[in-house]
């Protein structure tokens, strides 16, 4: 897969937290015959001391892979309610133990049956008013039903509620409590947490207010066969009974989705990252996407258009040694830091990036320009002798409407601004560029003198846009000797 290099900050042993979920059905898995008294249904999780975890306070601590466990600790002199509280001391960014901290509390046992009750509480009071995430349900195997949402601290104890949006489904549930924490809350300064009585309760006064996909949205989507539409940004609004309303993301494994048309939508799945997807089977027509949690009918949708078969890119041919992939689905690609770099205030190029039958697609909207950095490390191009990449216009091309790449190194210093960074920009237009239509586009170095060295390239640009759609794949370096 050409994304995976994206940079993401790792918080479970698979993802950061709020981002992946995994689980194996869309579906509603819990019978009418299931035995649910199978796994106890303790509710404590910590109040003095961990409560059926691994045994031992540390051993019932589960960190986050590159987290910070230095910071993580009891303390007897502050408690909300008996003699012990958990500290969390939340490192500055350059602390040499780690930048962040973050983990969760498993269950020591195969789980616990927890459809008795409506929500996770605990008391909780910062040093400073900064806000973390919290949740439950990861416990770095499947994440099937995670509930995560941020809360801000207060100085003085205050008791927190989040929501389990469909108990009946946690029959047997090991992942009991998380936390993430940085300093992006605090202008980099490090702060302390303290937690006590963390447990399930029965409250019966959270209201679902709304459950929701795409954060509330109705949204539009154009679909190949074999393109995959994926359902995110899916959550609940739950009022409490202070009147507050919280909003939770959910794991998709709480809700049932439908489709409309099933001729032209296949059966809801899931993909290795844990997102729940449905993908285009038919040549034509219109397909609504909705979702229910429980007897909710979420709010958001997303109308699929099918566009009959995909017409995909040139596939490569090149030997892999004689190519620096940058994005291809045809070799590994080198560590990129990120395909669009959101630089504001100017652009307004978003991405929508999708995949046809394994084939990787850069999904340029609302293109104006976008930057692709790897600078982490940065790429050695001296035995390459040109640039390759396909473009493809799905619509009309304006008059004059131009194609610029550029082609930046970072100079001997390897780092952006240095006062050594070199460029070089080459403009395509008419006849080279077509609409509906891929467009393969090489450039030799020995047309780019500013690029003399190019020994520490970490960035590509495209501009040219006019607020259109512009499709890429394909990008790489190659030696032609």
């Amino acid at each position: 897969m050409k994304l995976k290099t994206n940079r993401i900050i790792v918080l479970s042993k698979l993802s950061l937290v709020g981002l992946v979920f995994c689980f194996t059905s869309c579906e509603r898995e819990v019978s009418d015959d299931a035995v649910l008294a199978s796994f106890p249904k303790t509710a404590e999780i910590f109040t003095d001391a961990p409560i059926g975890l691994t045994d031992g306070f540390f051993e019932s601590f589960d960190p986050a892979t590159g987290a910070n466990t230095s910071g993580f600790n009891t303390d007897s002199n502050t408690a909300y309610e008996g003699s012990t509280s958990i500290r969390i001391d939340v490192p500055a960014p350059n602390d040499p133990n780690g930048g962040y901290i973050g983990g969760i509390f498993r269950d020591r046992g195969e789980g616990r049956n927890l459809t008795s009750y409506d929500a996770l509480t605990f008391w909780a009071k910062g040093s400073t008013t900064a806000t973390f995430e919290t949740g439950f349900g990861i416990d770095f195997l499947q994440n099937k039903y995670q509930v995560t949402t941020n809360v801000q601290l207060s100085t003085t104890w205050r008791k927190y509620v989040i929501p389990i949006p469909d108990a009946a489904r946690l029959v047997q549930e090991r992942g009991m409590f998380m936390f993430a924490a940085g300093t992006n809350s605090t202008n980099g300064m490090g702060y302390t947490i303290w937690l006590d009585e963390i447990r399930f309760e029965k409250l019966g006064t959270t209201a679902l207010v709304n459950p929701f996909i795409f954060n509330g949205d109705n949204r539009t989507a154009d679909g190949f066969v074999g393109g995959s539409q994926i359902i995110s940004q899916i959550g609940a609004v739950y009022n409490l009974s202070s009147g507050q309303n919280i909003s939770i993301n959910a794991a998709p494994g709480y809700f049932n989705f439908n489709s409309t048309n099933s001729s032209v939508t296949g059966p809801f799945q899931t993909n290795a990252a844990g997102q729940v997807f449905t993908n285009v089977i038919g040549t034509s027509g219109t397909a609504v996407v909705t979702a229910t949690l429980r007897n909710a009918t979420a709010q958001g949708s997303l109308t699929i258009t099918a566009l009959g078969n995909f017409p995909g890119a040139p596939v490569p041919t090149r030997p892999s040694s004689s190519v620096i992939s940058i994005f291809s689905d045809a070799y590994i690609n080198v560590p990129v830091n990120y395909y669009n770099g959101y630089w504001q205030p100017w652009q307004t190029t978003v991405s929508e990036d999708f995949s046809v039958n394994g084939d990787n697609i850069l999904n340029y909207k609302n293109y104006n320009f976008v930057g692709i950095e790897f600078s982490s490390p940065t790429v050695n191009a001296t035995s390459m002798t040109h640039f390759h990449a396909n473009f493809y216009i799905p619509g009309p091309i304006a008059p004059g409407r131009q194609l610029r790449v550029i082609i930046v190194d970072f100079g001997a210093n390897g780092v952006f601004g240095g006062g050594d960074d070199t460029r070089h920009s080459t403009t395509f237009v008419a006849p080279t560029l077509v609409s509906q239509n891929w467009i393969t586009i090489t450039i030799p170095f020995s047309a780019m003198p500013n690029l003399a060295s190019r020994s520490n390239l970490g960035q590509i640009i495209f501009e040219g846009g006019d607020n259109s759609i512009l499709w890429v794949d394909n990008i790489y370096f190659y030696n032609n000797n």
